[in-house]
């Protein structure tokens, strides 16, 4: 016969032998290498998800309905794509159940820039909202952001950010992580 799974399931998890079973129990979660439990369709999908992420982040609205281009720098990607991935692994259906809420901060105001759904065909599993932080020595240079006339050059995100992590099957506490 054929195995049978759910959307989410991966065919490894379905099977396995006694002597696996017997391999595991001496081993903790803690103890194993975390890089071994990222799903390579994970990893292919956060790459999808950061361009996104950029695209989103390219025509960004902040302020009164002015668009401004937002630059990710490479730090910063790399740092986002870690957090996604490891919020992502314990998760039932990995990363592909992930609904990203994405805002930048600014000042003391928070500006909802985009809602992205990780797999649209995957009902979401958990909920990620991840703040961006405007380059703080930019100041000078956003103040004409919300004044009239023609935007500037593009600006650049700090390489600190938020995470909050929502599980949308469970009443598990919220988490939140800063970087």
């Amino acid at each position: 016969g054929r195995l049978e799974t759910s959307d989410c399931e991966s065919v490894g998890s379905a099977s396995g032998s006694e002597g696996d079973a017997e391999y595991a129990e001496g081993v903790s979660l803690p103890d194993m290498d975390l890089e071994l439990l990222h799903d390579p369709e994970d990893e292919l999908l956060c790459a999808s998800l950061m361009d996104v992420v950029q695209a989103t982040l390219g025509r960004a609205a902040l302020g009164a309905r002015r668009c401004s281009r937002l630059l990710m720098p490479a730090q910063l990607q790399a740092q986002v794509r870690a957090e996604l991935l490891r919020l992502a692994c314990s998760e039932p259906c990995g990363l592909r159940g992930a609904l990203l809420d994405l805002c930048v901060e600014h000042g003391k105001a928070c500006h909802d820039v985009g809602h992205i759904a990780a797999d649209p065909a995957v009902v979401p599993t958990f909920q990620l909202t991840l703040v961006l932080r405007l380059d703080s020595r930019l100041w000078p240079k956003i103040q004409g952001l919300f004044a009239s006339g023609p935007a500037f050059a593009p600006l650049k995100l700090s390489t600190g950010f938020r995470v909050m992590k929502k599980k949308l099957y469970s009443s598990e506490q919220l988490l939140i992580e800063e970087c």
